[in-house]
């Protein structure tokens, strides 16, 4: 029995596991590992397929069975970590925006980077004006398709790509305009620099948005970059924090606290109330994680390992965009010629993107129609907005795409709400707008109206804290009685064992033990007569019956 008992444990921790990990260009890269692999070995193994030394910057995500994102971690095993059934999907995505992409030391981590912020670009994480969004796409579009060349690209042949959420005609010929005359005779690689330069200036480089709530229950976003901690609300940055400047990160239940200390011993903590008691950690242990990239020597230590790579430069095949005029569809990327074929496929934009706004952005904040009835709109072209209409598209003032963001757990209709109230307002909302907007002094009314909200929240807060200890307290009940439970099935086993005639060494030892002679004849004869003479008595009452 024993030697079956560990022959099956053996087989279940040899066990192996279907893994698949959904890389930048969307191809698919498939893997079996053993039930105790921990995270580095994957990610070590994924590595070594991209063929990819500078890895520091990059991480495995994967969403849980509740919806919540996580970054694999690295000394923990796989599979327990992700606590879903088998095969397993994870994302290969940038985890720390480089501070300046252009420094890094080898061009497919470049490429690979490139990738993640034109991504970015695609589901409205990095925001940007009309005139950047223009230049930025010209550079995706000749490092995919190389220069103009009137016999192969017509009129309009820009607008059969899709570079972000929704754009308007005019912002298709400016990009056309600038592929044409101005980027003529660019590499792929040079280009992809080039844009990697220009997006690095930008507010929202590096952002991956947290969905939250301020203490007024407004609708708002958390982020961290390379440079420092960042608030969004709307589309415009009403906080930004640098790295230095932050003492402290802490959570409790649904609520964030950042602690601030700025010059002149001013300090300050800012509040956030996060959708989930999860997404809260998940928000503080990304906070936690970038400020130790950024903000000691690690980040100055991995640039300075980068420079000591000496190898010859892997070759990449960049894998062009493929326009059609029917249904737009569009490859994000390369095939490493250097590593074993990956699953490649173009997707349609619609399939692709909503299957991206599923597994890799749980919380994020990819695209979405403002009209409510619309979860994804692959692509919009508008010649001229009608003034009624409210569409979110690249206006010639401004480029918005967080007036079209997916309702997340916090706020599905209070974000669009304060949006609609703003552009009422006359408001501006360009989130690239230099200064920030300084809070206006409130009234009396408005006073006691936010003090009863905070009220509220903060007794909404409690209700949530209190339940998760009742549900700590009744784990804790349930562990103890399937402990003694196991306890008593086991002990009851021994003595079964041992009163039998298994001829063993180990039962022999213990029979002939003083303990044991006690026991069997104070208690177990006495107790076997007591059951042997019930059965008979309800063995005799069923015989007279």
């Amino acid at each position: 029995m024993l030697s079956r008992l560990m022959s099956g444990s053996s087989r279940s921790l040899e066990r192996e596991y279907s893994c698949t990990v959904r890389l930048l260009d969307d191809s698919e890269y498939t893997c079996t590992i053993q039930r105790d692999a921990k995270g580095q070995y994957l990610f070590d193994l994924l590595c070594h397929h991209l063929n990819l030394l500078e890895k520091d910057y990059f991480g495995i995500r994967f969403v849980d069975p509740d919806k919540q994102r996580h970054w694999l971690e690295f000394t923990k095993s796989v599979v327990k970590q992700l606590r879903s059934q088998p095969p397993f999907t994870m994302c290969f995505r940038v985890k720390f925006y480089p501070a300046d992409p252009a420094a890094l030391k080898e061009e497919i981590t470049r490429y690979l980077v490139f990738l993640q912020i034109k991504r970015d670009l695609y589901h409205g994480r990095l925001l940007c004006k009309t005139s950047d969004a223009a230049l930025l796409a010209a550079y995706i579009l000749q490092a995919e398709i190389g220069d103009y060349d009137p016999g192969k690209h017509p009129e309009g042949y820009s607008s059969k790509f899709q570079f972000f959420p929704k754009h308007s005609e005019k912002l298709e010929r400016k990009i056309a305009e600038i592929h044409k005359t101005e980027l003529s005779g660019q590499t792929p690689a040079t280009s992809e620099l080039n844009f990697l330069r220009k997006a690095q200036t930008l507010e929202t480089y590096g952002v991956d948005p947290h969905p939250c709530k301020d203490v007024s229950g407004n609708a708002a976003f958390l982020a961290f970059t390379p440079f420092g901690f960042v608030v969004l609300q709307g589309n415009k940055r009403v906080h930004f924090i640098k790295w230095n400047e932050v003492t402290k990160l802490k959570f409790e239940g649904k609520t964030f606290y950042l602690y601030v200390s700025q010059k002149e011993e001013k300090k300050i903590i800012l509040t956030y109330f996060a959708p989930t008691p999860e997404a809260c950690k998940h928000l503080w242990k990304c906070g936690i994680e970038n400020q130790a990239f950024y903000n000691g020597r690690v980040a100055k230590e991995v640039m300075e390992s980068s420079a000591k790579i000496k190898r010859e430069p892997p070759e990449i095949h960049r894998a062009g965009m493929v326009p059609s005029r029917s249904c737009p569809s569009i490859t994000h990327g390369p095939r490493l010629s250097s590593v074993p074929r990956t699953r490649r496929r173009a997707v349609h934009i619609s399939i692709m993107e909503g299957l991206e706004s599923l597994r890799d952005s749980a919380h994020s904040t990819p695209v979405r129609s403002s009209s409510h009835g619309d979860t994804f709109l692959p692509h919009v072209r508008s010649s001229r907005a009608d003034s009624n209409e409210r569409v979110a598209v690249i206006a010639d003032e401004a480029y918005s795409p967080a007036d079209s963001v997916l309702p997340t757990p916090v706020a599905e209709h209070s974000l669009e709400l304060m949006l609609l109230s703003r552009q009422i307002n006359g408001a501006t909302c360009s989130i690239e707008e230099e200064k920030e907007s300084e809070a206006s002094t409130p009234t009396a009314a408005e006073v006691e109206a936010l003090g009863g909200e905070l009220r509220a929240l903060c007794q909404g807060h409690s209700r949530p804290v209190e339940e998760q200890v009742n549900k700590f307290v009744l784990s804790v009940l349930r562990l103890l009685l399937v402990t003694m439970g196991l306890l008593f099935v086991l002990l009851l086993l021994l003595i079964i064992l041992t009163e039998s005639d298994l001829d063993i060494a180990f039962f022999r030892d213990i029979r002939q033990t003083p303990e044991f002679e006690q026991f069997h004849y104070q208690y177990f004869c006495p107790l076997r007569r007591w059951f042997a003479c019930k059965i008979r008595s309800v063995v005799s009452l069923l015989i007279d019956t």
